[in-house]
């Protein structure tokens, strides 16, 4: 194999991504460079205007919006990529929120909104998907997990619960879709500083975390990237049921 041919694997081109939650943040940031990297890149969130002006943005990107919580619309928008685009060869299931409250403030119901929309929206989409897949006879599922034990000191029990899951989730799909050619893989990513969550990160005991980290720094949202196009182009080609940690090392040195 040539250089040329190994760097080839990695490529995008003629595929069709979604990615759900990318008009800002870490979910922006996948779908710029996997349009980069070759990529047709369908661009979700809930402000369709907002999709639509960062779809103009990026060369080969295109708006898809909807709700992610909205369970019968997200397999309509599903539905109508593949009727555009003619497939689906990954979907990157990013949209989430999230709770920092402690336990004693996150009632059931709060906790339930929160499932709702982390692993049973995730669910959802992923059977939308792999219906199309299954049907071409390969794809991508990649779910944006956490980095659930480091993380878990700051609470979070509902965010962490439905992260879990998720985990738990795409190692059962990795199992029993593996013989249509679907491939089902996680990113965990470590503290990344995005616009979002610019606050949260300039608590001092969070600001104090950055020294443990053995980058000696919090990550920029740009370096997720070559997480998400590995795991979504051939050279990943051997690979389900994995989670791939992007943390600078946090979760090997607490």
């Amino acid at each position: 194999m040539t250089p040329r041919e190994g760097l080839e694997r990695f490529s995008l081109a003629g595929k069709v991504a979604l990615v759900t939650g990318a008009t800002r943040g870490l979910g922006l940031e996948i779908a710029r460079g996997m349009a980069a990297a070759g990529a047709t890149v369908g661009i979700n969130g809930r402000d369709v205007q907002r999709a639509e002006e960062i779809a103009k943005s990026i060369p080969g990107a295109f708006a898809a919006p909807f709700d992610i919580t909205d369970l019968r619309g997200a397999t309509d928008a599903i539905d109508a990529v593949v009727a555009s685009h003619g497939r689906l060869d990954c979907l990157v299931n990013n949209a989430a929120g999230r709770d920092r409250r402690p336990l004693h403030e996150i009632t059931t119901d709060d906790f339930r909104r929160l499932i709702e929309t982390n692993l049973v929206a995730q669910y959802e989409l992923a059977r939308a998907a792999v219906r199309h897949m299954a049907t071409q006879g390969r794809g991508r599922l990649v779910f944006i997990s956490s980095m659930v034990v480091p993380q878990s000191f700051h609470g979070d029990p509902a965010y962490m619960a439905s992260k879990g899951g998720l985990e738990a989730l795409m190692r059962a799909l990795a199992v029993e879709l593996g013989d249509k050619g679907i491939a089902a893989n996680a990113i965990a990513p470590g503290f990344f500083l995005t616009e979002r969550n610019a606050p949260f990160f300039a608590q001092p005991r969070i600001a104090e975390l950055a020294r443990r980290i053995p980058l000696r720094r919090f990550g920029r949202p740009d370096e997720i990237v070559g997480a998400a196009i590995f795991l979504a182009s051939d050279a990943a080609s051997y690979i389900t049921g994995q989670v791939l940690t992007v943390d600078a090392g946090l979760s090997v040195a607490l």
